[in-house]
């Protein structure tokens, strides 16, 4: 008996904060007891939110699923014993392969799934190996534009200038302080408030855009209370301003840039007079935001998932990827790489120069679905198409679907379609800790270790860190029950299909009776990476489990091959026209005068959170946050149900006063309530804006993603029902 105290990791989202945890013996076994910040981590020094702070009672609730869950012949859950229920999970996917092929067989990756650093590989290589294209992620439902998108106008191969050495930022629709999420370049999600305060007080400006007053957009020195979905008209006025004063680094685009005349002549009639009157925003701010960016040394323009869900996704990265081409906003040679990523393999060499072209769609051989004209994105195929696919017969129809932590029901667009598409499966494996919205609707439920009762690396939160930081934990609490890491149920499936799982190092060892060490693993999926996950595993020991920097094997940017013709192309893809239709088309709904935007909850990431009894003490709905001057004209009560109509559906929200929301405007969170959220209930579970989406007609026609912000919705009154009393 005991406590004992260890050097760990958050994984309630992809910041990793660094913790100390306190583990308790008991007869039972090892019982986290208490978390907080590791104040000695040379990276987070002790910060953590409140989510993450909840880690003991993730670990330790009693509703917490330790048995796996199948149903019977009457559809009613049964606790059943992994391997049996593993062994019903292959032969149904046998039986389903055997009649409609390796296509009917698909697998989701959602946030929760991310946060085991080898569920992604594990999941990925499973699909690869049965042969089936329906691999997804939940990356295609918030932010495809940025990351499959950008890389067709050039990319940088030394990487972008770093938030600690900038003296300007802009924050287009992010909120890091809630978030914890900014692309590479914008502010690490390690107390990001904090760091932006120091920063600040060291000479940084930053700029945010944003149509409510965000946490981010209250330290701003400009702030740019923009229309949603109309972050293409600000962007476009602020490169008008900084092309027509020559405020762009002329020698960088000479050297590096074409396309720059076509992008000129796009921009040239968003005067910042029109821009702004498009955009919702003051003339002379969005001046001086171009010119307060433009005039920095070093510093990048970055969005959130926000303005990509407001749609115009596309386009809205495409201006910010001219804003930070045209000021040079990358490392130069001689300088530290931006994010050296001690996990992720080194792709490209690090150079000052234009990397080599990486297609991430539309490429020959990239799969294609039979919805919407759209295809493979980079590893994966857009989550638009999902539901249609399971929906539809023909060949390539899905019939299976495991779901690795994610929650399709509150996070997918159509909520009603996709519930009817998950009901019509004939499997559905949700891969859950908590009897969650998708859980419910599943035909297995498989119950997985929890955080800190496996190993895990820091492959996910590298991506932020400037430094060679990297960890390797050790699981510090014995997991109850009848539970096992994902990686391993991947395994036992693709070995009693017989097929061979193949990661990057090679083909994952199969002839055992039990999977691989996770070190095994993590080995080979990190093939070619800085530092292989094992010795950082050994270094970490030795460092009494505390992160290890790797300074000397931080990578130079080294100069430009004399050879290499690569060069950034802003003309790709026919932007520049994409732009202009832009301007000449400006249409709203008719009796749709509101805006439903998309908001984070600070006590839930994404719908993770929503099981947590200190969590839901602080909300158990996603208010709807509406300027009080709209809730007098509109007749509404603070704290009264609104009813919030799109041209799809209905939801009910709680109507919450905030002067922080522009008018004409609504403001939630997503991934709340379930598929039977409706005014009753929503005070106890919210409801899903998702619901008011439709993956059929406002979508972006690369990535397929749903219009989820910026929603043209009608608000209206609900008239409190009556209460009848008895009389004597």
């Amino acid at each position: 008996m005991g406590i004992q105290t260890h050097k760990t990791f958050c994984r309630f989202c992809h910041a990793n904060c660094a913790m100390e945890v306190d583990v308790e013996d008991r007869p039972d076994g090892k019982r986290v007891t208490a978390v907080r910040g590791d104040p000695d981590d040379p990276a987070y020094g002790g910060y953590t939110c409140m989510k993450g702070r909840e880690l003991p009672d993730s670990h330790n609730a009693d509703h917490r699923l330790t048995q796996s869950l199948v149903r019977d012949a009457n559809g009613e859950f049964q606790s059943t014993p992994m391997p049996q229920t593993l062994a019903h999970i292959a032969g149904e996917l046998k039986r389903i392969i055997a009649k409609y092929g390796p296509d009917s067989v698909a697998v989701f990756m959602g946030s929760g799934g991310y946060q085991n650093s080898a569920a992604w590989a594990a999941s990925h290589s499973f699909t690869q190996a049965i042969g089936s294209k329906h691999f997804f992620t939940s990356v295609t439902l918030d932010q495809p534009a940025k990351v499959f998108t950008t890389a067709r106008y050039g990319h940088w191969a030394a990487g972008t200038n770093t938030f600690s050495e900038s003296d300007v930022a802009l924050l287009v629709g992010n909120n890091p302080i809630v978030s914890h999420y900014s692309p590479p370049g914008g502010v690490p999600p390690f107390s990001p408030s904090r760091r932006i305060r120091d920063r600040q007080k060291q000479g940084m400006k930053v700029i945010v855009a944003d149509p409510r007053e965000s946490d981010v957009a209250r330290l701003a020195d400009i702030y740019l209370r923009v229309k949603p979905g109309e972050d293409p008209a600000l962007l476009a006025g602020m490169l008008n301003v900084i092309i027509s004063e020559e405020l762009y680094d002329r020698n960088f685009v000479a050297a590096h840039v074409d396309g720059f005349d076509e992008l000129a002549a796009a921009v040239e009639p968003m005067t910042p007079e029109i821009a702004a009157g498009r955009a919702g925003v003051d003339a002379d701010q969005l001046v001086a935001a171009a010119r307060m960016f433009a005039g920095g040394s070093k510093g990048c323009a970055v969005t959130g998932t926000g303005p990509e869900m407001a749609g115009n996704g596309t386009l809205t990265e495409y201006l910010v990827t001219c804003l930070n081409t045209l000021c040079a906003r990358f490392k130069q040679e001689g300088e530290k790489t931006g994010i050296p990523r001690v996990f992720t393999p080194q792709m490209v060499e690090p150079r000052a120069q234009v990397g080599p072209d990486m297609p991430m769609f539309g490429a020959d051989g990239m799969a294609k679905s039979r919805f919407r004209g759209l295809g493979q994105l980079g590893f994966e195929m857009p989550c638009n198409i999902m539901a249609d696919e399971i929906l539809t017969p023909g060949e390539g129809q899905i019939r299976a679907l495991i779901s690795v932590g994610g929650n399709p029901v509150v996070g997918f667009p159509n909520q009603a379609k996709m519930v009817r598409a998950l009901d019509d499966l004939d499997l559905f494996v949700q891969i859950d800790p908590w009897l969650s919205a998708s859980a419910k609707r599943a035909d297995v439920v498989l119950a997985p270790k929890q955080s800190l009762e496996r190993e895990d690396i820091t492959n996910l939160s590298e991506w932020w860190h400037e430094t060679a930081y990297a960890r390797y934990v050790e699981a510090v609490a014995d997991a109850p029950g009848d539970v096992i890491d994902e990686y391993e149920m991947f395994w036992h499936l693709a070995k009693a299909l017989d097929i061979q799982m193949q990661l990057a190092g090679g083909p994952l060892p199969m002839d055992t009776e039990a999977p691989p060490a996770k070190e095994t693993f993590l080995d080979l999926m990190t093939a070619g990476s800085l530092v292989k996950p094992s010795k950082v595993r050994e270094d970490a020991q030795a460092a009494g489990g505390a992160a290890v920097v790797y300074d000397d094997l931080h990578p130079t940017v080294g100069p430009a091959d004399p050879d290499s013709e690569n060069r950034f192309d802003l003309a790709a893809g026919a932007m520049p026209d994409a732009l202009s239709r832009y301007a000449e088309n400006h249409e709203a709904k008719a009796g749709f005068n509101f805006k439903l935007i998309s908001r984070r909850s600070k006590t839930r990431f994404n719908s993770i959170g929503h099981p947590l009894e200190k969590l839901r003490a602080k909300t158990t709905t996603n208010p709807a946050y509406i300027h009080p001057d709209d809730i007098v004209g509109l007749g509404l009560e603070e704290g009264g149900i609104v009813e919030i109509t799109s041209p799809h559906a209905t939801i009910h929200g709680v109507v919450k006063a905030s002067d922080k929301v522009r008018r004409g405007l609504v403001s939630m969170a997503h991934a709340y309530g379930d598929a039977h959220a409706d005014k009753t209930n929503v005070r106890e579970i919210g409801s899903s804006t998702n619901r008011l989406t439709s993956d059929e007609t406002d979508y972006d026609p690369i990535t397929g993603q749903a219009l989820q912000s910026g929603i043209p919705v009608k608000l209206e009154p609900v008239t409190p029902e009556p209460v009848f009393q008895e009389t004597a």
